[in-house]
């Protein structure tokens, strides 16, 4: 004898209105789903093309010549050879003045800076703030701090550190986040076998947040060397027909430091220039610059995806 009561209608209606409203929910997931994946087709759409379109305005310049060859005033001559060695020269600055300063206040923040101090609070808030500041403001503050106030002149040094003022919070942001996916008890291991806390840092967490910090590196390298406003700002030529003075000296100490006051160029203000020109051929020689670029941008990116692979295959928590 079936003695299960009947269900009441309220709780058939509250069944039948969770029902429809778990449909409706899909029918909105549905629809999300196809505009997110038609907005990501029309960027990259967009992208292939603008890629495609520098691709073959650019490609018949792309000849061992053109990287050997100075600017010329005959588009069929001109190269860029001034300029990739500026844009080389000027990474090496960048380089060498932001990663020892950067990684090193990223510790200091994240390691040894009081918690809950104002003063950290100031400094947490002002370099994350800085890293959304237009480029513009760098070069203008680079202008009257280096090429003025210092008489770097308008020099591979002055770009170098202006530059380097650019991609400082991008490092010390990266490299923060960097030491926070480590895990507390690799910290806690440390320190309970004795180590002191400069040893956990430099030969446990360090080593541990190496692929992190180098990702964070080498993307704001690569977006660096693709900055205009800030040397424009500074005085950087738009036509150069010499190179820097080289940094090898044939001499003891076998090093020559006077590239790092030399004018310069970079791949960008060279492109700048040519694309400022009404012959059509000119275009072409910025397309091909522009590739070239492009080429060095992606292959940094490439190697700091590489690089964070590497490391975290190795590491074993």
């Amino acid at each position: 004898m079936n003695t299960e009561k009947p269900s009441p209608p309220s709780a058939r209606l509250d069944a039948a209105a969770i029902a429809e409203l778990i449909r409706t929910g899909k029918r909105k997931e549905l629809v999300f789903a196809i505009l997110g994946v038609f907005c990501l087709a029309i960027a990259i759409l967009t992208l292939t093309a603008a890629f495609l379109s520098l691709l073959l305005d650019g490609w018949s310049r792309i000849r061992p010549e053109f990287f050997v060859n100075f600017p010329s005033r005959r588009a069929a001559e001109a190269g860029i050879l001034s300029a990739w060695v500026g844009s080389f020269m000027v990474l090496i600055v960048t380089m060498v003045a932001a990663v020892p300063l950067g990684v090193g206040a990223a510790i200091y923040l994240e390691e040894y800076g009081q918690k809950g101090g104002w003063i950290k609070d100031v400094i947490e808030i002002n370099v994350t703030n800085l890293a959304g500041v237009p480029s513009i403001i760098y070069g203008l503050l680079a202008l009257g701090l280096f090429v003025y106030y210092f008489k770097f002149g308008q020099s591979v040094l002055s770009a170098g550190l202006t530059l380097a003022l650019l991609i400082l919070p991008i490092v010390i942001v990266a490299t923060r986040e960097a030491l926070r996916s480590v895990p507390v008890h690799i910290r806690e291991a440390a320190y309970g076998v004795g180590a002191t806390r400069w040893q956990m840092v430099s030969q446990h967490l360090v080593p541990y947040s190496a692929g992190g910090i180098l990702t964070g590196i080498i993307i704001g390298l690569a977006r660096a060397i693709g900055e205009t406003a800030p040397v424009i700002t500074i005085g950087a030529l738009t036509f150069i027909a010499f190179l820097p003075p080289s940094p090898i000296s044939t001499e003891p100490p076998f090093l020559n430091f006077d590239w790092l006051f030399s004018p310069f160029t970079v791949l960008p203000i060279q492109m700048f220039n040519w694309v400022s020109r009404p012959d059509s051929s000119f275009h072409a020689s910025a397309a091909g610059a522009g590739l070239v670029l492009l080429a060095m941008c992606l292959a940094m990116n490439a190697l700091a995806i590489y690089i964070r692979y590497q490391v975290r295959k190795k590491i074993k928590w």
